[in-house]
């Protein structure tokens, strides 16, 4: 298997799509060299980063923490793997079919290299299910540059005149929605588990003139996602020639700052040890005595990620947790999320969930009245998390609870490990 070529196919979809879209849809190819070649292995990105955070980083909320066990995580990941590559054909399928309807031409390997290709996008920022409450905001945007990418490549792969891409984009898109949403659900009850992805598309201004006359603006999401794409391009240049070399250290060194590259970091990232992190958590917490705590550091896939979380209680019904998190190796994408996150607030009959930047700071806060239970979180340092929940007497001291960690302290260390290229 050659994953230079992967590697560089997909570098070169998110980083230079006008040039790669023309080269990908006059490679020949057929539909089980794509499958074999490409599709499955990019598509086995988000299945394997949500195993890691499922079973071996887990879930917290309300005091209650867990994780999928092993056998039905690997199950979900398998399973969610194959769908995907089910759900692939389906698409190119059904985007095979609708090319008449559009003016385009009718071809089945292209169309799979329209879903294949595209797709790329949706993929590799599935990674970041492993950032807790923060993932999905970079799957979205994910999802939005993948609508970009299909709606540059359907001219050049299905032929269809440009004025008439944006139409057979929406279309499509709507498809790909419904069958996404599917999966979702099949995977999630392999799970066994009563949370859901969720999958969200915003609207995306799509122009009608060809894709030589799209422009990307630079501080856009797109346009952070493109510079992504460039740093990852450089990165596998340098790949490339440690290989050439034969220098093993010199290929050790370069695939780090190919994963680096691909987490939105400039240079190499070392999560921070379970005794550091773990030193963030009191020994009590707004006069409740800790009754347990356990740290863990995860490096997997490249991905290293420290969590440290403790329980207090007083023995009569009232539990907290607090969390602090090194996301370590995402780093890159915590600071792209908090740059592009919007604020947001919904409000039910007995409480409220929102999102907002208070202090330089994401903040993410949700509060039941009824229940009296909730969530209080900051990012600090654009990498670390601090979060505390669990029954309380109001979201104020579940704001104290995370003042209780020593914030500045922790922002301190935010370029401990890191190693610029």
């Amino acid at each position: 298997m050659d994953f230079g070529k992967i590697t560089a196919r997909a570098k070169g979809m998110l980083a230079t799509p006008k040039t790669e879209w023309p080269l990908a849809a006059a490679e020949p190819a057929t539909v089980g060299s794509l499958y074999a070649g490409y599709i499955a292995w990019i598509a086995a990105l988000p299945a394997i980063a949500g195993f890691i955070k499922g079973s071996l980083i887990g879930y917290g909320a309300f005091g209650i923490s867990y994780r999928t066990p092993i056998g039905a995580g690997i199950g979900a990941m398998v399973l969610q793997w194959v769908l995907s590559l089910v759900v692939a054909y389906v698409v190119a399928l059904i985007i095979n079919a609708l090319a008449g309807t559009f003016n385009g031409q009718k071809d089945m390997v292209q169309a799979l290299k329209t879903v294949a290709y595209s797709w790329t996008a949706a993929w590799v920022a599935g990674i970041a299910v492993i950032i807790p409450w923060l993932g999905w905001l970079i799957g979205l945007l994910g999802a939005i540059y993948a609508i970009y990418l299909l709606y540059l490549g359907l001219p050049f792969t299905m032929k269809c005149p440009p004025e008439k891409s944006g139409g057979y984009t929406a279309l499509s898109v709507i498809v790909a929605i419904v069958l996404s949403w599917i999966v979702s659900l099949v995977v999630a009850g392999v799970i066994g588990t009563a949370v859901l992805g969720g999958a969200a598309m915003t609207g995306a201004h799509l122009g009608s003139a060809s894709g030589d006359n799209v422009t990307v603006d630079p501080n856009s999401a797109l346009g952070r996602l493109a510079a992504m794409g460039a740093r990852a391009d450089q990165a596998s240049k340098e790949l490339d020639a440690a290989q050439k070399s034969g220098d093993s250290a010199a290929q050790q060194a370069a695939m780090g700052k190919m994963m680096g590259a691909a987490m939105g970091n400039d240079g190499t990232v070392q999560a921070l040890s379970t005794d550091q992190v773990k030193a963030f958590l009191p020994d009590t917490l707004l006069g409740l005595k800790r009754t347990s705590s356990s740290a863990q550091r995860t490096n997997a896939m490249g991905m290293q990620v420290t969590e440290a979380h403790a329980e207090y209680g007083d023995g009569n019904g009232r539990n907290l947790t607090l969390e602090v998190t090194d996301m370590g190796t995402a780093k890159g994408l915590m600071a792209m999320a908090g740059a592009m996150a919007p604020e947001q607030e919904r409000t039910t009959d007995h409480g409220y969930e929102k999102t907002y930047t208070a202090g330089g700071r994401l903040t993410h806060e949700s509060w039941d009245e009824q229940t009296k239970d909730g969530e209080y979180s900051v990012v600090v340092g654009q990498r670390f998390t601090v979060k505390a929940n669990g029954n309380a007497n109001s979201i104020d001291e579940l704001k104290q609870a995370v003042a209780s960690v020593d914030l500045g302290k922790l922002e301190g260390l935010k370029n401990e490990g890191v190693a610029a290229h």
